[in-house]
């Protein structure tokens, strides 16, 4: 099997895997965020509401962003190699750049459905499919695609500074794990908690850029990210832009263990099988 098709199911299997085991914590993270706050928008109740949507898109959206990265590593690892000539600083570059470009990738599936799911949450809609037949029928004038694609740029604004933190930092934490184990590779369980440290830290610093995207993805007319901003700063105070930081930083640090993890096991399968069937 070639590393293209590994990537894409190791890809596909870890998002899954992901959405399916934290999607409560992240109902409940979105919940917070929204403007009127927790009970306002639902509170406890219907916590997997807009499920569907999220589990529709967490395949593909993991997997474009999987083959994207595994692919965009290796090449800038090597383009990149001669022209900075220091191994530490063409690493951190080529998985910063590599991962910014995975996560563009994944956004063409995930921000569509991040819409639908985030509205169906709040109890804006019932389900996913009422959410998405609304933004279908246009009723409020901005067009089917600006709608699905609503957040698109605080979402990339969002995702950007967070994967160039959260996967340089786990490419370092697998590497020097190793290094102190004296073997070419760590485990997948190992590399299940250098993702989870990794996806826990860069979720906190983060969530300021996560609040801003799930406002403007749930206000009812299109507003753009510095007047969200401006508008939040001053009727809720600086203290807003943390809210839902417990959440977030719990469900990614968990979700990253089991969102990396899944993938090096996966992807460590499958790669063991191609090696038998050679040998």
């Amino acid at each position: 099997m070639n590393e293209f098709l590994v990537s894409l199911i190791s890809g596909g299997c870890a998002g899954t895997a992901t959405d399916l085991a934290f999607f409560p914590i992240d109902t409940l993270k979105t919940r917070l965020q929204a403007k009127g706050g927790f009970f306002q928008n639902g509170g406890w109740k219907g916590v997997y509401r807009g499920l569907g949507s999220a589990l529709i898109a967490s395949a593909p959206s993991a997997s474009l962003f999987f083959v994207t990265y595994d692919g965009c590593k290796k090449f800038f690892k090597a383009e990149l190699m001669p022209l900075l000539k220091n191994e530490n600083l063409t690493l951190n570059v080529s998985h910063m750049a590599a991962a910014s470009l995975g996560e563009i990738a994944a956004c063409l599936v995930r921000v569509p459905a991040e819409v639908i799911k985030q509205r169906t949450q709040t109890s804006k809609f019932s389900s996913s499919l009422e959410s998405l037949k609304y933004i279908l029928r246009n009723e409020n004038g901005e067009g089917v695609i600006r709608g699905l694609y609503r957040g698109w740029t605080s979402t990339i604004v969002r995702e950007i500074p967070f994967t160039t933190i959260q996967y340089p930092l786990y490419e370092y934490m697998k590497l020097r794990w190793a290094a102190h184990q004296q073997i070419e590779k760590v485990s997948p369980l190992q590399g299940a908690l250098c993702g989870s440290v990794a996806g826990g830290f860069a979720a906190a610093v983060t969530t300021p850029l996560d609040v801003l995207k799930t406002r403007i993805m749930l206000s009812s007319h299109k507003i753009s990210l510095g007047q969200v901003a401006s508008q939040l700063y001053k009727e809720e105070g600086f203290a807003v832009f943390w809210s839902g930081v417990g959440p977030r930083t719990m469900w990614i640090s968990a979700g990253g263990a089991i969102f990396l993890g899944v993938y090096e096991t996966v992807s460590s399968f499958l790669t063991a099988e191609e090696k038998t069937k050679l040998g």
